[in-house]
């Protein structure tokens, strides 16, 4: 099937070609095609407890209702990123992994804000204005850079975001004015020299494409402390694949490893 498509995907609509990726990836990907008997006799231990965002579990997640975190979440929610809003364990992860990095000397960054839902909850879940921190905030406030995209990426669909997004510059300025946060308009890299903290504990990367992404890391590098957390939202998503290959070419440079989690986002420890 592989080989067949090789040959017809010159003559075939970006539409068609999509979707044969994306059942490419879900064959190599998902557990139950390659493991149909297990299937048939149930892989799940108990009840379904979690299905939303491209996750279904049995797993414990009263994490959900722990009072800090809902605080957390609710005050993500908030910022209304899109109807339907439903990312509880990405952004309950995003949150753990920000109030590890809080113990370490430096700065927050975050590229790719939207309407700061994750921002908005890793301040609430951290109580971050008692940390004697920064956290910057960078994006453009005004929708996706579609020249920034590959030629890989548009054929995955990443164009997608180019209507995804809404002026949001006002809305941010207005949820952040309490807090201890730098809000960076503009294009990434352009805009990455306005960081002016030389020492960075935590990162969170989600701009969708592989080039701001990649500039954005590689900037920062020499600017994280040792143990440093790098959350990246889109590693494990289908349509992103690029960004994968990105990321784990750029982890193993430096020797190490992203942590491929089943939220679809990925991490890495400096």
């Amino acid at each position: 099937m592989k080989k067949l498509y090789n040959f017809l995907k010159f003559f075939l609509p970006v539409s068609i070609k999509r979707l044969f990726q994306k059942l490419f990836w879900f064959y190599h990907n998902h557990s139950l095609i390659h493991d149909f008997e297990k299937f048939k006799h149930g892989i799940y231990y108990g009840p379904i407890t979690y299905s939303a965002d491209g996750l279904v579990t049995c797993s414990n997640c009263d994490f959900i209702e722990e009072p800090n975190f809902a605080k957390a979440y609710a005050a993500a929610a908030a910022t209304n990123p899109w109807p339907g809003f439903t990312l509880q364990w990405r952004v309950y992860t995003i949150c753990w992994f920000a109030n590890q990095a809080k113990l370490l000397e430096g700065d927050f960054v975050e590229c790719g804000v939207n309407t700061g839902a994750y921002a908005r909850a890793i301040i609430e879940y951290t109580n971050f204005n008692s940390l004697q921190k920064k956290f910057f905030l960078f994006d453009t406030f005004e929708g996706f850079v579609t020249d920034q995209v590959t030629e890989g990426e548009k054929a995955a669909g990443i164009n997608k975001y180019a209507t995804a997004y809404k002026d949001v510059y006002a809305q941010v300025r207005e949820t952040f004015k309490d807090f201890n946060v730098q809000i960076v308009k503009g294009r990434v890299p352009e805009t990455l020299t306005e960081c002016q903290s030389e020492k960075i504990c935590f990162l969170s990367i989600d701009m969708n494409a592989v080039v701001p992404e990649i500039a954005a890391i590689t900037y920062f590098w020499p600017k994280l402390v040792k143990g440093a957390v790098i959350m990246l939202d889109d590693y494990g998503f289908p349509n992103h694949i690029h960004q994968k290959n990105a990321f784990d070419a750029f982890a193993q440079e430096q020797g190490l490893q992203v942590l491929s989690l089943p939220t679809g986002q990925g991490v890495l420890i400096k």
